[in-house]
């Protein structure tokens, strides 16, 4: 069964919504830029307008498609690489069978001693596990815990974030340059947040069974004007640290939701995770429904006091 739109699914359970709108939307592309530019209404209902050029050299650099994983493949991949390993083992040490079955890889070693055997297959599974981790990253997966201790693949989240830190601070700018020289940096994120929201959401399905269906690199997100909340996350995220770069961050990884924390002192009323001894006020990029900064949803509140949710640090 398809899962509740993660936008959708917030906005419904705020009391009285009101919500983001998106005016007009335009991008093209020169020989040297991605050329963006926006009108939205912000949380008091005026009318914002921004515009930012993005370098197509440093972005093309960055992936525009997240694959989607896939077991099988995944376990093709691993199978070659020790099989590879295999073949530099000397046959008159050890004889070994390798062979796929199911979602496991077994293992066949006759050697002439047990000791010795132990340290083939030892090598063996280093060279599995050594397989494995260089599939995700060559493909921008990483492993995932869920908020219920289950072991899954997700897209690498931090990785784009901290890839796409430096390709967005022309955006950054932008928004920066239209705040008012003395204000602090809650009005640079209620802004970013405003437009962020009121770019139309994309459902994001089961993050654990999804494969890394939906997820929408930063790049692509602009350019098709839509996004789940993951995606808008880590848009928010790198956006965010550009801004900021040397202030504590999370990326909160609810069970279909996802939010962001800084370390900013926190005003009353505004909502508190904490990690360690630090807190971090949280805040929402989804949207459709404005949320200020340091303000959820109710249904994102009540997970959030259940610790339903895992945190990865932003560097």
């Amino acid at each position: 069964m398809r899962q509740f739109f993660c936008c959708l699914f917030t906005a419904i359970l705020l009391s009285a919504p009101a919500w983001s709108q998106q005016q007009q939307f335009s991008y093209s592309r020169d020989g040297n830029s991605h050329l963006f530019r926006y009108q939205w209404h912000d949380f008091s209902n005026n009318a914002e307008n921004v515009r930012f050029a993005l370098p197509v050299e440093r972005l093309q650099q960055l992936p525009t498609i997240q694959p989607n994983y896939r077991k099988a493949i995944a376990q093709r991949y691993v199978w070659v690489k020790m099989m590879e390993a295999a073949q530099r083992i000397d046959p008159r040490t050890a004889r070994i069978k390798i062979t796929p079955r199911g979602e496991d890889i077994l293992l066949n070693i006759r050697a002439r001693n047990a000791s010795l055997q132990q340290d083939v297959q030892t090598q063996l599974r280093q060279a599995q596990e050594d397989a494995f981790t260089a599939y995700l990253h060559e493909h921008y997966f990483a492993r995932f815990t869920t908020p219920y201790r289950q072991q899954a693949v997700k897209p690498d989240h931090l990785r784009y974030i901290q890839e796409s830190i430096e390709p967005l601070i022309p955006l950054a700018q932008a928004f920066y340059e239209k705040v008012d020289a003395q204000s602090d940096a809650r009005q640079y994120l209620n802004l970013l947040l405003s437009w962020v929201q009121s770019i139309p959401y994309d459902e994001l399905e089961n993050r654990a069974q999804s494969n890394g269906a939906g997820f929408s690199p930063p790049l692509t997100l602009l350019t098709q004007n839509k996004g789940d909340c993951d995606s808008k996350a880590v848009l928010t995220a790198a956006a965010t640290r550009a801004f900021l770069p040397d202030t504590p961050m999370l990326l909160v990884l609810l069970r279909e939701h996802a939010v962001l924390g800084i370390a900013l002192t926190p005003l009353s009323g505004e909502t508190l995770i904490t990690q360690g001894n630090t807190r971090y006020v949280v805040f929402d990029p989804t949207g459709p429904a404005l949320m200020p900064f340091g303000q959820v949803s109710s249904a994102t509140k009540r997970e959030l006091a259940s610790g339903l949710y895992t945190t990865e640090v932003i560097n």
